[in-house]
């Protein structure tokens, strides 16, 4: 089985809500205010617009500072270091490793054949991803959104990758913590398992023959 992961909120911490409240603590009063913005920010057909490469850093953060009447300053601020605030999440990246392992020890001919990431993911953080983290050294292969010009859950983003790696749609599970990302997938022919903690992936896993008991 190919196995692809999402990166965010999967391998690495994404907390957009959190983020929010540390750069505007005087807009967002509580909780609830916070999810609201954040949706209203990163759930934007202009931030989806930088996810596929067709806005630039500056672009995005001057219509958002103008659309939502947040200082232009702090927003710069939180745009810009999104990158640095995308953490790796140790118990999913273990398993990652894991995976890797099998692969290694099977030759493509265990359980695991290959292993791949798929990420709506601007340029800026995606170049600053892979200088950062080893765990990218565990993959086959992959795509981030900006680099091709499309985003999950267009179905041609799950096609180029099934294209540039020769991937058997039945023989692919991918990760993903949304349920529209998934649901493309299986449209395709692809397996996949909705992401909401390591222990849960760890038994899908288990489910699919990838992991050991």
């Amino acid at each position: 089985m190919n196995v692809v992961f999402d990166l965010g909120a999967v391998l690495l911490s994404w907390q957009p809500a959190r983020l929010l409240r540390h750069y505007f603590p005087e807009r967002l009063a509580g909780e609830p205010e916070a999810v609201t913005l954040a949706q209203q920010v990163f759930g934007d057909p202009n931030w989806l617009a930088f996810d596929r490469g067709a806005l630039t850093l500056p672009e995005v953060v001057a219509d958002t500072a103008a659309r939502l009447n947040l200082p232009a300053g702090p927003l710069h601020a939180l745009v810009r270091g999104i990158g640095a605030a995308l953490t790796p999440l140790s118990d999913s990246v273990a398993l990652l490793r894991a995976l890797h392992v099998l692969r290694l020890v099977g030759q493509g001919r265990g359980p695991v054949k290959g292993l791949y990431y798929l990420s709506n993911m601007p340029q800026p953080y995606a170049r600053y991803l892979l200088q950062q983290h080893d765990f990218f050294d565990c993959f086959d292969g992959g795509i981030f959104s900006a680099d091709v010009g499309f985003i999950k859950p267009e179905p041609a983003i799950y096609q180029l990758l099934q294209l540039r790696h020769a991937l058997v749609p039945g023989r692919t599970l991918l990760i993903d913590d949304l349920v529209t990302n998934v649901q493309a997938a299986q449209a395709l022919g692809w397996h996949g398992v909705v992401f909401e903690s390591a222990a849960q992936l760890r038994v899908e896993l288990k489910t699919h023959g990838l992991l050991g008991g």
